[in-house]
Parts: structure tokens; C-alpha cells; sequence
């Protein structure tokens, strides 16, 4: 399959990026040749991909991380670069490509250190690509200091080297980086084609994608989460109910302390899955004895390692807190349809009797009041509030709205 196919629903930004990659085979054709290179070519060394949460920034970045390393006999006869098929498209897709890095982080932050070790890298020609890629799906976590490190490196890019960077928004890296980028917007993908890339590639079941993908609102990754997990889909399921749990204090309390513990639940099962592996990986690499006593000069190794143990479980039970709240959000959004008698379709049709229900009882101010309150606590997290204060917050604000 092409490396676009899963691009859902961003045909303007596929265009271009086909268009680009096809100009970057002729560069690289051209200098291997002596042949002049094309003129008012499309193709840049630092690229910026935004859109809102969903929408495919990082897979259409990888796509076209693919397509840059495309090999095919056919993009030689006129053909887009891109084929999904070749060793360039299929090493890169993989993430096996010697020439392509896809840096993600699921740490709260990426730091000066990390970044520099990016940036050296970054300066090396391709080992055997056509191009050497680096795809960093978080530039939004960068701090300050790695942000300035990054625009040393687009100012002054290696001659080969392409920069793809991924944030929910332009605001997110600094204005001197944005300058030196161009920049590709990615919209929410229609509810019908995420249904259909459900089906066709996670093999879902129609009715199932269907309803996942209109619940999600377009969100791809939620999407599949939502359609091939059931645990997830009771999560949410819970969630949908706490507008009931918030009518009286203990109700708000006891609501907000379960969230927070599911919350933590899942990223003690990422701890359980992820960390053991990494800590005996470690522990073998530095020279562990028999029976786990380690050499003498690996104890700042090995605290280095819990260190970023402890900050992905508190990223973790963040963003379980905040796919909760973005759930919860949706439901009061439904709600507000229905009081102001909105056409627009309902995204919870799962949950329509609580929804008519709350409606009734309610008025389309009061409802805002409560999206307002979810919109606080969001923010509350970000600025690293104690997460059960702020969802009691939350709750009691849901009880008083």
C-alpha cells in the first residue's frame, strides 16, 4: 500500500507532500547525476506539521519520512515517490531505516541533553539512505534550552538532513523556529473516513468503528483505542456516568477520587509492563552479578533510569486523566446540542437517555458553565496541580454548574 493510505481525510496536505517528495528524489538524482536541480523545487530541510489531537501530524510525518526514502524502479518513470512496498518505504514505516529517527517521548519534557544528541546525529550524511530524517513527534514537550538547540540546527541544517516536527499548534515551538519551517495544517478527519480506515486496516467491525470513530469525534488513535480495547471502552463508559455521581458532596468526592485512581491504575500497568524490562535491560548492560549486585560507578546510571520511570508514570496518569476529561467534555457538548436543538450529530448516542435527561434539567448557560469547568481543570493539570484537587474542583463545579 502507498505510504499516504493512512492519511486520513487530509488530501491538501498529501498533495503537497507528494509533491515535495517527488521534487526531493530529483535533487538527490540530480547531485548523484551532475544534472542541474529542478527549479522552484517544493522541497525544504524543516517542515512543521500541526493540527489538533488526532488528526495524523506524526503519521503524516512518518509518511512522508517514508516517501523521502523511496526506493521504487517506478518514482524513476514519473511515478510519486512513496510506494509502501520497497526496502526504503517498508525499512522507514518500520522503523528500521538507519536513516530515519522517530523521536516521541513519554516523559513530561525533552531536555538540552537528549537534544544535542539528536542534533549531532542530525549532521551526519545519509549512511544509506537518500536522505537522513528526523521525525520528532513531540516538539511541543521540548523545553527552552532544547527548543534553542533545534534552531541551531534548522538555521544551519546539514546539506542532506530534513527536520519534521509535530505539535497541536504553531504556538507551541519558538516564533525563530516557526519562521525557519514550513508549515503544514492538519484538519480533524471526517467521523466516516476514521470508521473506515477502522475497518480496513484494525479489521473492526463496521457497527463497532462506527460508533467508536463518532465518539472520538475524528480522533484516529482514540479511535482505535476505543474500538479494539474493551477495557477502554468501560473506562469511558465510567466516565460517561460521573455526571450522574455529582449531585450531592460525597457524590462529587467519591467521583473524582475513582478517577484519579483509575488514572494512576493505568500507568502503574505501563509501570509493570515497561520499567521491569528496562531495569533488567540496564542491569545487564552495566555488568549485573549473580543475584542482582551491580558494579561499583552504576548507581547514577541506574537512578538516571527510575528518574524517567517516575516522570513517564506521572505523563501517563496525565494523559489518562486528560483523554477522561476530553470524554467528559463531549458528553456536556452533546448535551448543549440538544438544549439549543443543534443539528449537529450526536457524538455519546450510547448514552442519549442520560443525555435528554440533562438536558431537561439544565439550561444551555449552565451546561457552558460545566464545559468551562472541565476546560479549568485541563488546565489546572498542565500547571502540575495535584490531580485530585483539581478533579475535586472539577466535580463540584459539575454539581454547582
Amino acid at each position: 500500500m502507498p505510504v499516504w493510505d493512512d492519511l486520513v481525510g487530509q488530501e491538501k496536505v498529501t498533495a503537497q507532500l507528494a509533491a515535495a517528495a517527488r521534487d526531493a528524489d530529483a535533487l538527490v538524482t540530480a547531485a548523484a547525476t551532475g544534472a542541474p536541480p529542478p527549479e522552484a523545487s517544493k522541497m525544504t530541510h524543516a517542515w512543521l506539521f500541526t493540527g489538533p489531537p488526532g488528526s495524523g501530524a506524526a503519521t503524516a510525518a512518518r509518511a512522508f519520512a517514508a516517501a523521502l526514502q523511496c526506493v521504487s524502479p517506478d518514482r524513476a518513470l514519473g511515478g510519486v515517490p512513496g510506494c509502501g512496498f520497497c526496502d526504503g518505504c517498508h525499512t522507514s514505516l518500520v522503523g528500521t531505516h538507519a536513516d530515519v529517527q522517530v523521536i516521541r517521548t513519554e516523559l513530561l519534557s525533552m531536555g538540552v541533553k537528549e537534544t544535542r544528541h539528536l542534533v549531532r546525529g542530525a549532521q551526519m550524511f545519509p549512511a544509506n539512505g537518500r536522505w537522513q530524517v528526523i521525525v520528532l513527534e513531540n516538539a511541543d514537550r521540548l523545553t527552552e534550552g532544547a527548543c534553542n538547540v533545534i534552531l541551531k540546527a534548522v538555521e544551519e541544517p546539514a546539506p542532506r538532513t530534513v527536520w519534521l516536527l509535530c505539535t497541536p499548534s504553531v504556538e507551541d515551538v519558538l516564533p525563530t523556529i516557526r519562521s525557519r519551517c514550513r508549515l503544514l495544517t492538519l484538519r480533524t478527519p471526517p467521523v466516516d473516513a476514521v470508521a473506515d480506515l477502522l475497518i480496513r486496516r484494525d479489521g473492526v467491525e463496521p457497527e463497532v468503528a462506527a460508533a467508536a470513530a463518532r465518539a472520538t469525534q475524528g480522533h484516529i488513535d482514540r479511535a482505535r483505542r476505543l474500538a479494539t480495547d474493551p477495557a477502554a471502552r468501560a473506562r469511558r463508559a465510567a466516565v460517561l456516568r460521573l455526571p450522574l455521581r455529582v449531585e450531592d458532596v460525597g457524590g462529587c468526592l467519591k467521583a473524582a477520587q475513582e478517577l484519579v485512581d483509575t488514572a494512576a491504575e493505568d500507568a502503574k500497568q505501563l509501570a509493570e509492563e515497561v520499567d521491569v524490562k528496562e531495569t533488567e535491560d540496564l542491569k545487564a548492560a552495566l555488568g549485573a552479578a549473580q543475584g542482582g549486585r551491580m558494579p561499583r560507578g552504576t548507581a547514577g546510571a541506574m537512578k538516571e533510569l527510575e528518574d524517567k520511570q517516575k516522570s513517564r508514570r506521572t505523563r501517563t496518569k496525565r494523559d489518562t486523566l486528560d483523554l477522561a476529561l476530553l470524554d467528559l467534555t463531549g458528553f456536556y457538548r452533546d448535551v448543549l446540542a440538544l438544549q439549543l436543538g443543534s443539528r449537529v450529530a450526536i457524538a455519546n448516542a450510547d448514552a442519549e437517555d442520560t443525555l435528554e435527561r440533562l438536558a431537561r434539567g439544565g439550561t444551555p448557560e449552565s451546561t457552558l458553565r460545566r464545559i468551562d469547568a472541565i476546560a479549568a481543570c485541563r488546565d489546572a493539570l498542565d500547571r502540575n496541580v495535584a490531580p485530585l484537587l483539581a478533579v475535586e474542583a472539577m466535580t463540584m463545579a459539575l454539581r454547582a454548574g
